[in-house]
C-alpha cells in the first residue's frame, strides 16, 4: 500500500499521526473490506532516531570506502591505485543515484530508494571494484614484464590487452540483467535497471577513470 500526506516528513504534530492512521485504515478497508484488520500497535520513527540512522549510514560508507582504499594499497603497493579505485567507485555510485533522481516519475518503472535499490548499489560497487582490480592486475603484470618501457605506454598496452576480456564479461552480464529487466516483473524492475546502469558505468570507470588517475598521480615514471 502506498500512502501520501500533505505534511512534511519531519512534521511531528498529532495531526500527522491521525491522518496517517486514517489513510492507512481507508486503504486497508478499500482493499480487504471493513473490519478485516485490527491495529495492535503503532510506532513512529522520530527525528532523533532517524538522525542516528543517518549518522550510522554515513560512518558505514566512510569505513567501507577506507577499507577498500587500504586494501588496494596493500595489494598494489601504491596509494595512487587506491585513490583511483576509490574515485571510480564514488563516480559509479553518484552516477546511478543521479540518474535515478533525474528519471524519477519520468520512466514508468519503480525508481524509489528502497532496500532493492541499496542492494543494487552494493552490487554495482562489488562489480566495479572487481573489474578495477582485474585491470590493475594486468597493469602490474605488464609493468613487471617491461621494466624499461615508459609508464604511459606500458599501461596503454595493458589496457588494450584487457579491453576484450572486460567487454566480454560486461556484455554477458548485461544480457542476463536485461533479461531480468524485461521478464523479471514490476517489483524488481527498478533493481535491474540500477544494475544495468551500474554495470555499464562500472565497466568504463575502471578503464577511463581509475587507470588515468593512476597515470596522472604516479610521477615516478614506473
Amino acid at each position: 500500500l502506498k500512502i501520501t500526506t500533505k505534511y512534511r516528513i519531519d512534521d511531528n504534530s498529532e495531526e500527522v499521526d491521525q491522518e496517517v492512521e486514517k489513510a492507512l485504515a481507508d486503504a486497508l478497508t478499500g482493499k480487504f473490506g471493513e473490519s478485516s484488520f485490527d491495529v495492535e500497535k503503532s510506532q513512529k520513527v522520530g527525528p532523533t532516531f532517524a538522525r542516528d540512522i543517518e549518522i550510522s549510514a554515513i560512518w558505514s560508507i566512510v569505513v567501507g570506502l577506507l577499507a577498500i582504499f587500504f586494501y588496494i594499497i596493500a595489494r598494489f603497493r601504491k596509494w595512487q591505485y587506491g585513490l583511483g579505485a576509490l574515485l571510480a567507485l564514488i563516480h559509479d555510485v553518484l552516477f546511478v543515484i543521479g540518474l535515478f533522481s533525474l528519471l524519477w516519475k519520468v520512466l514508468p518503472i519503480n525508481l524509489e530508494v528502497d532496500q532493492a535499490f541499496i542492494a543494487a548499489i552494493l552490487t554495482v560497487v562489488g562489480y566495479s571494484i572487481n573489474d578495477t582490480v582485474v585491470v590493475f592486475d594486468r597493469i602490474r603484470e605488464s609493468l613487471n614484464l617491461h621494466t624499461k618501457s615508459p609508464l604511459k605506454s606500458t599501461i596503454n598496452d595493458a589496457l588494450n590487452k584487457t579491453v576484450s576480456r572486460t567487454m566480454i564479461t560486461s556484455v554477458t552480464t548485461l544480457l542476463v540483467i536485461l533479461i531480468l529487466f524485461i521478464f523479471g516483473g514490476e517489483t524488481i524492475r527498478g533493481f535491474s535497471f540500477a544494475l544495468l546502469i551500474g554495470v555499464l558505468v562500472g565497466t568504463y570507470s575502471s578503464l577511463f577513470i581509475a587507470t588515468p588517475v593512476v597515470v596522472d598521480l604516479d610521477k615516478s615514471g614506473r
